[in-house]
């Protein structure tokens, strides 16, 4: 069971005001701490075909904002929030950007976000770390004799 944020990473990260974060703790203590539980698992099940997920210490910074941003969401749900709010809107929209993230992160054959790939399965497709993919000749008209000579094989 994995656990991306403890509550005081969570106080530091949500955009939720810390004095929010600490009365919906004292209502309901350990309730955060369960949501952040919860989401860091749907993250896991999501992400585990293609990277090392649970991931380990020091854990992406992209996985911990997703869990805040999520986790966000349901502490105002948990606190009560009016639906009409145009701020609650932009928390919303946040949380849901957060999960389609986490979607493109899971399904993409090129993956757009930088995560440890598991090292059981080299092929599944992860990013790793490498060098540049590009290929620059010497001169910008050698290409000309480049493809000459790749026509002369064929």
């Amino acid at each position: 069971m994995s656990q991306y944020l403890t509550l005081t990473e969570f106080r530091a990260i949500t955009t939720m005001p810390w004095g929010d974060v600490d009365d919906l703790e004292i209502a309901a203590p350990g309730w955060i701490v369960n949501q952040v539980i919860v989401v860091s698992g749907l993250i896991d099940g999501r992400l585990r075909k293609r990277y090392a997920a649970p991931f380990e210490v020091p854990i992406p910074d992209i996985v911990r904002s997703w869990a805040a941003r999520i986790v966000t969401l349901r502490a105002y749900l948990r606190r009560g929030v009016d639906a009409r709010d145009a701020q609650f809107q932009v928390i919303l929209d946040d949380a849901t950007r957060a999960e389609a993230e986490i979607k493109e992160a899971a399904d993409s054959k090129d993956g757009l976000f930088e995560l440890p790939i598991r090292q059981d399965w080299p092929t599944s497709g992860g990013i790793a770390r490498g060098g540049p993919l590009g290929y620059s000749e010497a001169s910008p008209y050698t290409w000309t004799t480049v493809q000459a000579d790749t026509a002369a094989d064929e």
